[in-house]
């Protein structure tokens, strides 16, 4: 019997203690992650061939039952609240690149202007893996000294359930900020653009000219003087299709420990408040 046989057969899987105010996923089932490079990261972990771990670990981050994951240059420490009392605390470290390596890959994007302006919109090119493979580096863990997870659960295997769950979960948060995946390999955000320097930042679009407003009226009375309020003055009433579009323009909430997805709840307060506006207009 295979010693993953054994261990399920005489050692049934535990159930983890409810957490409250734990990190969500925003997808409910499939797969995680939306763009080409999250799910590039999240395909390193099912490299590990797990099976039923990565199962149970998709339900952990799913189910809120990580509390907390800090990003930091070369390293990520999460805590899972699993089946004791305290959680279990979950290191994943990444081997950061030099910095010539660094230097390489900016002189590379500082050539290709689309290439820092995608970054800038918060995409990452999907030509980005060649370009460091031509630094001779490779943009995710490809080999086994590129990462090293830990955690302090009893489980023999590893990675374990716990951090399976905070891998996907850092998939679906690479999603909105792909700047995290090279934080994960030693440069922030605003260190990467300082490399890449002016040619990082797209050239202002020339404006248009701007008209002197018209001057104010010499003679006070013509100044103070109201005409006739229309009868029509708000016009008719009509209730436009809320779509949270100043939330949506700020990108995804990061780590969201909501039920519901935080877009979808906006759009349903816009509704509302709408309502009430269109009466408050009515007179109603």
């Amino acid at each position: 019997m295979a010693r993953w046989d054994f261990y399920s057969t005489y050692f049934p899987p535990s159930r983890p203690r409810a957490a409250k105010g734990g990190i969500r996923a925003q997808s409910k089932r499939g797969s995680f992650g939306e763009t080409w490079w999250a799910k590039r990261w999240i395909a390193v972990l099912d490299g590990f061939d797990l099976s039923a771990r990565l199962q149970r670990g998709r339900r952990y981050a799913r189910g809120g039952q990580v509390l907390a994951i800090d990003v930091q240059k070369g390293s990520i420490s999460a805590k899972v609240q699993g089946s004791r009392p305290s959680p279990y605390e979950v290191a994943i470290q990444v081997k950061p690149l030099g910095s010539k390596d660094w230097s390489k890959v900016a002189e590379a994007v500082s050539s290709q202007a689309v290439f820092a302006a995608k970054l800038l919109g918060g995409e990452m090119p999907q030509e980005m893996e060649e370009v460091f493979r031509g630094a001779r580096v490779s943009l995710f863990p490809e080999r086994a000294n590129d990462l090293i997870t830990d955690c302090s659960c009893p489980d023999w295997s590893n990675p374990c359930k716990h951090i399976a769950a905070v891998y996907y979960l850092l998939g679906e948060e690479f999603d909105r900020d792909p700047f995290l995946i090279f934080r994960m390999r030693g440069m922030d955000r605003g260190e990467f653009l300082a490399l890449l320097g002016e040619s990082a930042v797209p050239s202002p679009r020339p404006t248009a000219e701007v008209q002197p407003p018209e001057p104010l009226p010499a003679s006070p009375a013509a100044f103070w003087a109201a005409g006739a309020i229309p009868g029509n003055l708000t016009g008719e009433v009509s209730l436009m299709a809320p779509g949270a579009a100043v939330a949506r323009r700020l990108g995804k909430f990061p780590f969201w420990r909501g039920n519901q997805d935080f877009f979808e709840y906006l759009e349903q307060v816009y509704a509302k408040a709408a309502a009430r506006a269109a009466r408050v207009l009515e007179g109603k």
